[in-house]
């Protein structure tokens, strides 16, 4: 049995010199937050993805939940999104007393289908919330004409897709909003954190108000013009993300590259690697997900190779199926088949930027042995 010294685990963040020096000086500044670091980054990531206004806020789930509040989305009204996704992608709705309405998935993209977003479309839909699963860009030409048919918003939740394209074009340049998400196990990290990008600057003037306490440009520092959050980005977290972007390039092609030897090492073993890429999507890697076969008892798995040392998660529970949207909501098995197939039989392997083929070599033998 291994110990806890040889584990290999799920994710780590790539942090270097660079990276602390960028903190430390912002430490030794004394202007920890609301400073010039804060623009700076925002600055930085805005060029990085090819939008023309970036907003920085606390996490991801903030940038989602602002985007609602960008869509004026409010209690009564329906919000699409996919139930094979982190929860906030449906979260952010109920924070402002709309409905998530989930449609099932396209089984090769694992992203929304476009069919069943136009089944689920009501007179009460108000948005959807296209996720970007493990990076790999959705079908947006479709999903965005669903949108210009019936008068909705789309909201891009490409929390795991920074670095992405679409159609030749990097996630964030497609005119809409986008949010983006920093925690360690993303591509890059600024501890916690996100971002939301817009080509529309009233949405940017709204998005730096609104988690800013609803403070606005022209007010006192205790004059607020209307209701907001406390979901501001600190300079520390700003001041690391700045070295992330500078290195980003670099983070994303190392990713690529580990991705590309676990698709060589499994070529063999009876899983499902994820999906390539083709002319129309090119993935981000965020993580590496493999498909079970059927009837395999994946809890059981998991532990023959938590006992070898190798570190596995269930990638990913279907949202309407968690406990608490199941009282709520009503939501039962077999409502959406294709998201629960891929809850019960993915699960995600060791996988970060600086992951030493040694390791991969060691994983793939730990799971054909254990399969």
């Amino acid at each position: 049995m291994s110990t806890a010294t040889d584990r290999i685990n799920l994710s780590a963040p790539w942090i270097d010199e660079r990276d602390e020096e960028l903190v430390l000086e912002v430490l030794r500044s004394g202007w920890l937050s609301l400073g010039p670091t804060g623009p700076r980054f925002e600055s930085l990531l805005a060029d990085a993805v090819g939008a023309p206004h970036c907003a920085a806020v606390s996490s991801g789930t903030a940038g989602l939940h602002l985007c609602m509040r960008l869509a004026g989305v409010t209690e009564g009204d329906d919000v699409i999104t996919s139930p094979y996704s982190f929860v906030a992608s449906a979260n952010c709705a109920i924070y402002e007393g709309a409905t998530p309405i989930f449609a099932d998935i396209d089984p090769q993209t694992l992203n929304l289908d476009p069919a069943a977003v136009e089944a689920a479309i009501t007179p009460k839909t108000k948005a959807i919330v296209a996720v970007d699963i493990f990076g790999y860009p959705a079908d947006y030409d479709e999903l965005l004409a669903l949108c210009e048919r019936h008068g909705l918003a789309m909201i891009e939740d490409a929390c795991e897709a920074l670095g992405a394209r679409y159609k030749g074009k990097p996630l964030g340049s497609h005119g809409h909003p986008a949010v983006w998400a920093f925690y360690p196990n993303k591509q890059m990290t600024t501890g916690e954190g996100g971002a939301v990008t817009t080509h529309d600057p009233e949405q940017h003037e709204l998005l730096t108000s609104l988690r800013n306490q609803g403070r606005l440009e022209t007010s006192s520092w205790l004059q607020h013009g209307r209701l907001g959050y406390n979901y501001r980005l600190d300079d520390l977290s700003a001041a690391l993300g700045i070295g992330q972007v500078e290195k980003l390039d670099q983070i994303l092609a190392a990713r690529a590259a580990v991705a590309e030897r676990y698709n060589e090492l499994l070529a063999d073993v009876d899983v499902d690697r994820p999906l390539a890429d083709d002319a129309d999507h090119v993935r981000s890697w965020f993580v590496y997900v493999v498909k079970l076969p059927p009837g395999v008892d994946r809890d059981a798995l998991m532990s023959r190779l938590a006992d070898q040392g190798v570190a596995t998660a269930p990638y990913l529970p279907s949202i309407h199926l968690q406990s608490y949207m199941r009282e709520r909501y009503g939501f039962s098995e077999g409502m959406l088949p294709v998201s629960e197939d891929c809850s019960a039989r993915t699960m995600a392997l060791p996988f970060h930027a600086r992951l030493d083929r040694a390791d991969q070599e060691r994983v793939v033998e730990a799971l054909r042995s254990s399969l």
